[in-house]
This record gives C-alpha cells, structure tokens and sequence, in this order.
C-alpha cells in the first residue's frame, strides 16, 4: 500500500461552545493522509479528487458552523426541521443560540476538542472514498502565530453565503504599526480585551437586559437567534466583515492614543489563515 498525504487542504473557520470559555471562535488548518492500494493511474487518489470532493464535504460539515459538544453537562437541545434550538450553560453566563439545522455540528462528545472533531470528520469522509482507499486519517491544527490572536465569533445578516450564521469564528492575527514601526503592546492589549469574544451589530439587537443582550435577523438560510453575557460582547456600529473590523481597530486605536492626525497608523486585522483586510489612511 501507499499513502498520499496533503497538508493544508483547508482551513475550517468555525465557533464551538465550551463550559469554561463559553463561545470560542476558531481557525484549524486540516492536513489530511489516505492509506491504499494504487489505481490504474498508479495513484491512491487523484489530488483534483482529493482538493474537489474531500475539501468540499469538509467545507460542508464543520465550516461556518456552531460546534456542540451534546454530553457536555446541562445541554438543552432541541433539533429540528426547520430549526435548531439550543440553550448551553457555561461558567461565562449561559448562551441561547437558534439558527437553521446547517449552522450547526452537532459533536457525540463532553468538550470540543481536536480528537473530537477529527475522528467527526473521518466519519463524514470515510463513505466518500473509493474502495482502494483503506485508511483515512485526518489532522487538525491551530496556525503558528508568533504575536498576539484573539478568539472572536460573529455573523454577517447581509451575506449571501454561509458567513450569515450568527455564530461562526475565527482564530485570528493582529499586526498594528505607526508610522512604520510594529507595536506588539497594542496588539497584545486589543487581543486581551477580544479573548473569546463575540463581535455583535448594534443593528441586530433583539433585546438587552439584565446583563444579557439577544441579537436576532433573517437571512437566506433562515431565522437566527443568539442570546449571551454583555461582558462577553464588544458591540460595532458597523457590520463585523473584517473589513470593518480593520477600520474600526484603527479608529479606536487613534483615539484612545490620542495620535496626532499626521502618525500613520496601519492596522492589519486576519479573519483566521492568511487573509483579511488593512486599513491603512491618516485620520
């Protein structure tokens, strides 16, 4: 037998919700190897097979979903047709979540973890493969970032595809430099303050009570809901593309330094691997 092996196939940018952290978002890259006997090309699989059908049934299950660990102590689930309703305990304050039944993975497992949700996506992928194929095995792993990341889960309402639901994430990178100088101590400190944050819309607010606010829209997929601690939400005048993020850093960070209009201020926000936007203009 041989074995193929691709490293980086895909990036898998979703959120998952956690007892302790509460709802986290995350960026894996999936590296991924097939076990078999050779075809009548001399190959285990075709890597245009392997990038088109494997990476797609990937981009299909976890991607831009909610992850839910379903043992995890006090669930409430509640699956449907239509929806899929959710109400998730955590030491951060309980989150309330709705959405359509595809914004959502639900896990067979207590916590989200990398073994977890490998041996999930061998299941989804396992009956996809040809009967020369005798192994799958699939490998899951955060990007080496030397600096400062942050955690952050969002939805886009006006967005087409699957960035609509409510609650998807993304592991990202943050590079701020003046006027041609890093400075890792603001990155750090924005980082900090976003540790597993959720990025909400003004627009989108349902309800704010008691400590708790609901966002709620609908978008081409269906009705969404998501209902969570303030104090794990920094809420944006403008919607949460990262584009807006970017903007929104560079404004913030202008005036909390009180930075004279000349400084050049250049603000590099990642939406998880290796892309993003820039914003780059004197005030």
């Amino acid at each position: 037998m041989a074995c193929l092996f691709v490293n980086h196939l895909t990036v898998a940018d979703f959120s998952y919700l956690d007892s302790a952290r509460g709802l986290v978002g995350e960026s894996w890259i999936v590296d991924i190897e097939l076990e078999g006997d050779l075809d009548a090309q001399s190959m285990v699989l075709d890597f245009g097979a392997v990038k088109k059908r494997i990476k797609r049934a990937i981009d299909d299950s976890i991607d831009h979903t909610l992850l839910v660990p379903l043992q995890a102590e006090g669930v409430q689930w509640e699956p449907g047709t239509q929806d899929t309703r959710l109400l998730f305990p955590t030491a951060m304050g309980a989150i309330e979540h709705v959405a359509p039944p595809c914004a959502v993975s639900a896990m067979d497992c207590a916590e989200i973890t990398v073994e977890a949700v490998a041996q999930h996506l061998e299941s989804v992928l396992q009956p996809l493969m040809p009967p020369s194929v005798h192994a799958l095995r699939i490998g899951l792993r955060p990007e080496a970032i030397d600096g400062a990341y942050y955690h952050y889960s969002h939805g886009l309402r006006k967005h087409d595809g699957a960035c609509q639901r409510i609650a998807h994430g993304h592991r990202s990178r943050l590079v701020i430099e003046m006027d041609g100088q890093r400075q890792p101590d603001w990155e750090r400190e924005i980082a900090l303050a976003w540790t597993d944050i959720y990025l909400g819309v003004v627009g989108d607010i349902s309800a704010r009570a008691n400590g708790r606010i609901r966002f709620a829209y609908d978008a081409p997929e269906g009705h969404f809901e998501l209902a969570l601690p303030e104090h794990c939400v920094d809420l944006l005048e403008t919607d949460s593309t990262v584009e807006c993020i970017a903007v929104t850093l560079q404004q913030r960070l202008r005036q909390h330094k009180a930075l004279e209009a000349d400084r050049r201020l250049r603000v590099r926000a990642f939406e998880g691997v290796d892309k993003g936007a820039i914003a780059d203009a004197h005030e």
